[in-house]
């Protein structure tokens, strides 16, 4: 008898330190979503849209924290190297989960390989804009356009490694063009330039020109989606302008490598809720953002856009011989 109550102490003891029973009783005390960017901005909003309904759905408060710097690897970096139990958390975007590896060559975490994948939060369509007086028509005779001036002309983006700058050399690339790239501190003053007409062109989140597009002080040409906006009923996708480019920002929610997959999967839960909310939707068409669908979201649909999109982006970057340190 004392040898089997020795071996149920040892079994009992071994499941409690491997997190188990943690996992079952989850969460038991407020979670930590790290946003690696100011308060205030495109991820930020987000963050606080879904973690306010998450909160409802697992019973806890969700904290969010900012952590900007270095175009997000600073709140990233300590959103990898937390404690791997689910009580702190991150949602990153594409700069930080797909362009960051190729832009910082001593960067600390991995993104396919350093985070528990909880899921896509949103995706939001570029707006392929130009200033007010460029005379082109339509999509494609303004890329003839560019084509024809490219070296003339001028592309603004807030910031190395932002998704303007991205989905710049992205969209320069595919049509062979070479125009002088302008970095500003942010997307604010980038879109001031061109509203001024200080620059040629730019692509954003179409959430950043909506207002300057409606106040027609900028021209859009596109949305680089596969769907129209509903915030941008006129303007057509890169498909229907006859053009093959569809670059879509996006967010996503992660937990340190390590995290229990029952709490990764309680945390999916509550984020596909979330999604399903129709006042949630509701914000994200008044942001210009859709939601992931059925197939894309969840660990493995993010697992599969990070893998994809790093192997997009990264050769673009290196041979733009682009770094941001």
């Amino acid at each position: 008898m004392g040898f089997m109550r020795d071996l149920i102490t040892s079994a009992l003891f071994v499941l409690v330190m491997s997190g188990a029973p943690a996992a079952a009783q989850y969460p038991d005390k407020p979670i930590t979503v790290v946003v690696p960017f100011a308060a205030g901005g495109p991820t930020d909003v987000v963050a606080r849209l879904l973690g306010d309904h998450m909160s409802r759905t697992l019973g806890q408060t969700i904290i969010v924290e900012n952590v900007g710097g270095a175009g997000g690897t600073i709140g990233m970096t300590r959103a990898a190297q937390a404690n791997p139990d689910g009580y702190t958390i991150a949602v990153g975007n594409t700069g930080t989960q797909s362009a960051a590896p190729a832009l910082y060559p001593n960067l600390k975490y991995d993104p396919a390989k350093s985070f528990a994948q909880i899921g896509i939060t949103n995706f939001t369509p570029q707006a392929i804009v130009a200033k007010k007086s460029t005379q082109a028509s339509g999509l494609k005779e303004f890329i003839d356009y560019l084509k024809a001036n490219s070296e003339k002309l001028t592309y603004g983006h807030a910031g190395v490694g932002s998704i303007s700058h991205v989905s710049g050399l992205l969209f320069n690339a595919q049509f062979g063009l070479k125009p002088t790239l302008v970095p500003y501190r942010g997307t604010g003053p980038a879109l001031q330039a061109l509203v001024a007409g200080q620059l040629d062109y730019m692509i954003d989140q179409s959430l950043n020109v909506i207002p300057q597009v409606k106040a027609g002080t900028i021209k859009v040409y596109a949305i680089a989606a596969p769907e129209r906006l509903s915030s941008l009923p006129d303007a057509p996708t890169t498909g229907e302008a006859g053009v093959d480019f569809v670059f879509r920002a996006w967010n996503a929610m992660v937990a340190p490598k390590g995290t229990p997959n029952k709490i990764v999967g309680r945390l999916a839960d509550a984020l596909s809720k979330a999604l399903d909310d129709p006042k949630v939707q509701e914000r994200y068409n008044e942001l210009g953002s859709s939601v992931p669908t059925a197939d894309e979201r969840g660990p493995a649909g993010l697992q599969k856009l990070v893998e994809t999109e790093m192997a997009r982006i990264t050769p673009v970057i290196k041979a733009a011989g682009v770094t941001a340190e």
